[in-house]
C-alpha cells in the first residue's frame, strides 16, 4: 500500500513537472507568435506603404500623359485649322501668288547679295516678272516666275474615280503647257535675258509629282527654256548661281586691278621722264654754276692785278678829274 502511494506521488510529481514545461513551451510559442504577427504587420505596411507610393507614382504618370494628350490634341485642332487656312489660301489665285513670291523672295534674299537680283522687274517688251536674277553674259540674267496653276493639280489629287483623274490630268498638262509658254514667250528676250527662265513651284509635292509622273513634259519645258523648280531645287540653283556672281565680281575686281596697273605704269614712265628732263636742267644748272665760277675767278684775279699796280695817288687825281 505504502509502495503504491509512493508510485502515485511520483506520477503525480512528474505529471506536475510536464504540466510547468508545458505551460513554458506554451508561452514560448505565444511570444513567438506575437512577434511573428508583429514582423507580418510591419512587412505588410511597409507593402501597403510602397504600393501606395506606385500608385501615386503612376497616377502622376498618367496625368501627365493626359496632358501630352491633351496639348498633341490642341495642336492637332490647331493644325487643322492651319491646313484649312492654307487650303483657302492656295485655293486663291492671288493669295497664292503671294504665298509663292514671298518663298522666292527667302530663298532668293538668302543666297544672292542685294546687287545680284531686282524684284517685279519690267523687261523692254514690257512684262514684268516676279524676280530677275543678275547674271552676267554668259548666260544673262534670269526671269524667274512665281505663279503657278493649282486648280487642276488639286483636281488630280481629289479625282473620286479613274475617269475623273484622267480628266483632271488632261487639265493639268495642258495648264502647265500653257503657262510654259507664257513663260516662255515673255521672260525670253535675246540679248537682254539668259536663254533660259526658271519656273518656281512653292509646293515640293507638286514639284514631285511632275517630274515622276510627268517627265515628259518637264523634258518639254527645258526645251523651251523653261526649267521647272521647286524650293530644294532652287536653292541648288541659287547656290550655283551664288558661286557665277562671285567669279563675275572677283573678274570685275581683276580688271580693276589690271586697269590701275596699267595707270600706274603710265605714271611710272611719266615720273621717269620728268625726272630725266629735271636730271637735264639740273645739268645745265651745274655748267651755269661752273661758268659763273670762272668768271668770278677771272674777275678776282684782274682785281689782284690792278692792286699790284704802283699808281701815284695826284696822276689818279687828275685822271679823275
Amino acid at each position: 500500500m505504502l509502495a503504491l502511494r509512493g508510485r502515485r506521488g511520483e506520477d503525480l510529481a512528474r505529471l506536475g513537472a510536464m504540466m510547468e514545461a508545458l505551460a513554458a513551451a506554451q508561452d514560448r510559442l505565444a511570444r513567438l507568435s506575437e512577434e511573428r504577427m508583429r514582423e507580418q504587420e510591419r512587412a505588410l505596411g511597409s507593402r501597403l506603404d510602397a504600393a501606395a507610393e506606385r500608385s501615386q507614382a503612376s497616377a502622376a504618370a498618367i496625368q501627365q500623359r493626359l496632358s501630352v494628350i491633351d496639348a498633341a490634341r490642341q495642336n492637332i485642332e490647331a493644325l487643322g485649322s492651319q491646313v484649312g487656312s492654307l487650303a483657302a489660301v492656295l485655293g486663291n489665285k492671288q493669295a497664292r501668288g503671294a504665298l509663292g513670291e514671298v518663298q522666292l523672295r527667302d530663298l532668293v534674299s538668302d543666297r544672292l547679295p542685294p546687287s545680284g537680283f531686282a524684284w517685279q522687274h519690267t523687261l523692254s517688251n514690257g512684262t514684268r516678272c516676279d524676280c530677275l536674277i543678275r547674271l552676267p553674259f554668259p548666260p544673262g540674267p534670269i526671269a524667274v516666275d512665281s505663279k503657278f496653276p493649282l486648280e487642276a493639280w488639286a483636281a488630280l489629287q481629289d479625282a473620286p474615280d479613274a475617269a475623273a483623274r484622267v480628266a483632271a490630268t488632261r487639265r493639268f498638262t495642258a495648264d502647265i503647257r500653257k503657262h510654259v509658254a507664257d513663260i516662255s514667250q515673255k521672260y525670253l528676250i535675246p540679248g537682254e535675258t539668259a536663254e533660259g527662265a526658271l519656273m518656281f513651284l512653292p509646293s515640293e509635292a507638286v514639284h514631285a509629282t511632275l517630274h515622276a509622273a510627268h517627265p515628259d513634259l518637264v523634258a518639254e519645258a527645258a526645251r523651251r527654256g523653261v526649267h521647272i523648280v521647286g524650293p530644294s531645287s532652287l536653292w541648288a540653283v541659287l547656290n550655283t548661281m551664288r558661286g557665277l556672281l562671285r567669279d563675275a565680281r572677283l573678274q570685275d575686281e581683276a580688271r580693276r586691278i589690271r586697269h590701275e596697273v596699267e595707270a600706274l605704269a603710265e605714271d611710272t614712265a611719266r615720273l621717269e621722264r620728268r625726272i630725266g628732263a629735271l636730271r637735264g636742267h639740273f645739268a645745265n644748272m651745274q655748267q651755269d654754276v661752273r661758268d659763273i665760277e670762272i668768271t668770278a675767278e677771272k674777275i678776282i684775279r684782274r682785281s689782284e692785278a690792278i692792286r699790284a699796280l704802283d699808281i701815284p695817288e695826284v696822276t689818279v687825281a687828275r685822271a679823275a678829274e
